[in-house]
């Protein structure tokens, strides 16, 4: 067996049962790597110097194939269900032996890389994939050690990809032939059938939201953050569709990061170093950033060309709307490296309510944080997806359930254990969606107003203004803004009818009530008292 490239003299492919493997190239740079992939016939340069890569059978994750062993580690700790399925630990070990012999006689690729940029919390990661391309979206989404540090580094996890490995669900335990399995007791992240990058993204993501909560009492967060030129930081926390990358991409603040951060008692850290931005629709005008950012060096993922050209056509989504990009973060012209800050003074909840109750802006108490946090609240509208007619709500807990290892209170109690030790930060609940009416009548919210209301919270503009509450959910919200139309500021105010917003509002409290009912059971005093308030009728 050959390896070659910059690594630890200390350590061998060998140590991880790969023993007979054909050869194992170790940190290759970008551009060897991107040489590779076109010589394999993988990807091929665009027209911007872009790799461009399909990433096979699978262009996004797949939750019901994504395992967790259960063992003396995570029994009692882990949330489990259907976010969380268990994995038996010795078909594990038995599957895993499978992938190693699998690689044998062939070609592997290994990145030293680590999460974490704050250094208390770092996790030194080893990945070993079967193709160059994960290789490079590897180097780009996470951080990137010094090549002297390279030469000692010991790993702390291992993520071995082996996307031309299919799983026999009847020997092997899974649900099919792609599986993700986390072995928080090995310290191995095991992924096979499957070439679709976000399984690497996500897998240590999910391990962090365990490590970091669960053992360092850092809150972990799938929120972007930036941080303006007064050292001020915000977080801004939304599933998709709510504004959250055009909203926190502010020229006027350094970004942070666009996805992943912890919360220490003195810092917020990003735990990546590059971005996967989505692609669908990109232009130079809607997101300027994005669009810079596709250059030589940067990976698109099942994007397609005009054709005759090696131009990309991001309207195309022939093979999936989740057409992506990665990218080192310093790609982006205002990145803040290290992606370290102080604590939030702001954090911003978005949501896009088609329903049309909630106000543009609403301050939240503690409580109303933490229930805020566990609903993760949006709604989507009529043309997102098929079959959807009108505003159909949707909850994801903490705005990133499919991530969260622990149950979603334990996230929740964490937030309000720092909002309580941090009295001077604010917690906003931000609705980018319609006014006036639901999705049909009313209209939307406009970018400008919600980009006015974002920085007058951000420029402390709201702190002395009056503030009236909502009934029913009981949100207090501000009469004036800055740049704002004083009408809109209170939902009720905005709609003709209003019987049809009190039944409306009364509408979506019972389906916050009804969602909540999952977690109530774990759920303290002050976040139950912060729930909508439902008429019971006799």
């Amino acid at each position: 067996m050959n390896e070659y490239g910059l690594r630890n003299p200390n350590f061998s492919v060998a140590e991880l049962g790969l023993k007979n493997v054909a050869a194992a190239y170790w940190n290759l740079t970008v551009a060897e790597l991107v040489e590779e992939v076109v010589i394999r016939g993988e990807g091929e340069l665009t027209d911007f110097g872009a790799l461009a890569v399909d990433t096979g059978e699978f262009t996004g994750r797949s939750p019901k194939d994504k395992f967790i062993v259960a063992d003396k580690e995570t029994e009692n700790s882990v949330w489990w269900g259907d976010i969380n399925i268990k994995f038996d630990a010795d078909k594990f070990d038995a599957l895993y032996n499978r992938v190693t012999a699998y690689l044998s006689g062939k070609e592997i690729y290994v990145r030293d890389c680590y999460a974490c940029a704050d250094p208390r919390y770092r996790l030194n990661i080893r990945v070993i994939t079967e193709s160059p391309y994960q290789s490079i979206f590897s180097n780009n989404l996470f951080l990137r050690p010094t090549p002297e540090e390279i030469t000692t580094m010991e790993k702390d996890w291992v993520i071995m990809a082996a996307s031309g490995f299919m799983a026999d669900p009847k020997i092997d335990g899974t649900r099919q032939h792609n599986f993700a399995i986390v072995n928080f007791t090995k310290k191995i992240i095991l992924i096979g059938g499957t070439g679709y990058t976000g399984e690497i993204k996500k897998g240590i993501f999910s391990v962090l939201n365990y490590i970091l909560p669960h053992h360092k009492n850092v809150l972990s967060m799938h929120c972007s953050a930036n941080i303006g030129k007064n050292n001020d930081t915000a977080i801004f926390f939304g599933l998709s569709g709510t504004g959250k990358t055009t909203l926190s991409a502010d020229p006027n603040r350094g970004l942070i990061g666009d996805d992943e951060h912890g919360w220490s008692d003195n810092t917020v850290f990003n735990f990546e170093g590059g971005c996967y931005a989505k692609c669908v629709n990109l232009s130079k005008e809607k997101e300027p950033q994005i669009y810079q950012a596709i250059r030589f060096g940067a990976l698109l993922e099942n994007t397609e060309f005009f054709e005759g050209t090696t131009r990309v056509d991001f309207d195309n989504i022939s093979k999936t709307e989740n057409t992506r990009v990665a990218y080192p973060i310093h790609f982006i012209d205002n990145a803040v490296e290290p992606s370290v800050a102080g604590i939030p003074k702001n954090i911003f909840f978005l949501t896009c309510d088609a329903f049309g109750v909630l106000p543009p802006i609403s301050r939240l108490t503690t409580g109303q944080a933490m229930y805020h946090f566990i609903s993760g609240y949006t709604a989507k509208v009529a043309g997102t997806e098929v079959g959807i007619t009108e505003p159909t709500t949707t909850f994801s807990a903490c705005f990133g359930k499919a991530f969260l290892p622990l149950h979603p209170t334990k996230y929740a109690e964490l937030l309000g254990k720092k909002l309580s030790e941090n009295k001077n930060i604010r917690v906003w609940l931000v609705n980018t969606g319609w006014s006036g009416g639901s999705y049909g009548v009313g209209s939307r919210i406009k970018l400008a107003y919600t980009r006015a209301i974002i920085t007058a919270a951000l420029n402390g503009e709201l702190d002395n203004v009056k503030f009236e509450t909502l009934p029913v959910f009981g949100l207090q919200y501000p009469v004036s803004c800055p740049n704002v139309p004083a009408e809109i500021l209170n939902p009720k105010a905005t709609w003709a009818d209003k019987i049809a917003f009190d039944n409306k509002s009364a509408d979506l409290a019972a389906k916050f009530v009804k969602n909540f009912e999952q977690y109530a059971s774990h759920a303290n005093k002050e976040i139950m008292d912060a729930a909508p308030k439902v008429a019971v009728v006799a």
